[in-house]
């Protein structure tokens, strides 16, 4: 079994890496296509076409992530109707290979490409992007979210603030910080704007250029402000930089420690984190859509091909690998909308894919 098992992944391998390089050099042309319209443009013109060759490059990971469900679903279909087209299937089964025995050996081979996509996904693809992105910025400018910035709430022992955060410059410092205090009793007791501001090593931002107006007032007083000017100020908070990256970027590209950290500050703080529940979730389940697709790929092995057949089976394979992407993208929509629990929004492409490989398993497959 060690043979049939080495011939088996070598094809389905070889033959997804043909099928991934293929939609990812389709992918790259338009990347690139879209990004030729930045060329020339930014601070004095100078983001060039190796800045945008490097740009999309560094999108690779990413496209690779979202992809590799769908090609290991095509090229595990190819694999399975070349075998049943050639008969080697049904050489293969006499001699042992039963229905059982190839499910658990396609299993194993998508155990190794679900580990593959967890990889690129929570540690390849996110530090590209970040790089990209800074790259990009370093010539067109800094990294922003909407009109406004990002928004974030913060609870300390007496006072909450609100925090505002207008873009993120390249070498990783804030511009556009605006600070809003507090008390416990929900009044007003200062409104601290920035100019630029670092992230310190100390559990505190530095700020620099700031412009703070106190309030001091009690209950059935007017309020009396008073404003002061500093050159520097240094504020205490425990808002880090990867919690502001998360806040200005998609939750998507992030690694799932930092999707869980944010995750915990949003609800310590009595904050609506349902769009990053469901994104972690979705980061958990999603390799492991790799397993559904070989075991939906399966039954191919089992039907009965004429010359020139295996198109039409190729094409189903395609239109079914784009269906789970968009019914992912779909429910994560939906779960966000309607208030679903997160990790079902997150695991019901999964499961429906599931439920139909299995069906589709007991149908052809066991019956026979």
């Amino acid at each position: 079994m060690k043979t049939v098992r080495r011939l088996i992944y070598g094809d389905v391998i070889s033959t997804v890496g043909f099928v991934t390089l293929a939609f990812l050099s389709l992918f790259f042309f338009f990347d690139l296509v879209d990004e030729l319209r930045w060329v020339n443009q930014g601070n004095s013109g100078g983001y060039k076409l190796r800045h945008a060759l490097t740009f999309v490059s560094l999108l690779a990971p990413s496209r690779l992530y979202e992809l590799l469900p769908i090609t290991v679903l095509i090229g595990t279909i190819v694999v399975m109707a070349r075998l049943a087209q050639n008969s080697e299937f049904t050489i293969l089964r006499t001699s042992g290979l039963g229905p059982w025995r190839a499910l658990r050996t396609l299993l194993g081979l998508g155990l190794m490409f679900a580990l593959m996509t967890f990889a690129i996904g929570d540690y390849i693809a996110p530090a590209a992007d970040q790089y990209g992105r800074l790259l990009r910025s370093r010539f067109l400018g800094e990294i922003t979210v909407g009109q406004t910035g990002a928004w974030l709430k913060e609870k300390q022992a007496y006072n909450s603030y609100a925090v505002n955060v207008g873009t993120l410059q390249p070498d990783g410092g804030m511009r556009q910080i605006r600070i809003i205090e507090f008390d416990n009793q929900g009044r007003l007791v200062s409104n601290t704007r920035a100019e630029t501001g670092r992230f310190g090593l100390d559990d505190a931002w530095a700020l620099e250029k700031v412009d703070r107006t106190e309030f001091n007032g009690t209950e059935g007083k007017e309020a009396v402000s008073a404003r002061v000017n500093r050159p520097t100020y240094r504020w205490p908070t425990s808002l880090t930089a990867e919690m502001v990256s998360v806040a200005l970027l998609n939750p998507e590209r992030m690694p799932i420690v930092d999707l869980f950290q944010y995750m915990r500050h949003l609800d310590s703080n009595g904050q609506a984190s349902q769009r990053y529940e469901i994104g972690f979730w979705r980061k958990v389940f999603y390799p492991l859509s790799c397993l559904v697709m070989v075991v939906l790929a399966l039954p191919f092995a089992y039907l009965h091909f004429r010359a020139g057949g295996i198109s039409t089976y190729v094409f189903i394979g395609v239109m079914t690998g784009i269906s789970f992407f968009l019914l992912n993208n779909l429910f994560g929509h939906f779960g966000n909308l309607r208030n679903w629990e997160p990790w079902l929004a997150a695991a019901a492409p999964g499961m429906i894919y599931s439920m139909l490989s299995l069906s589709a398993f007991g149908w052809l497959v066991l019956r026979r």
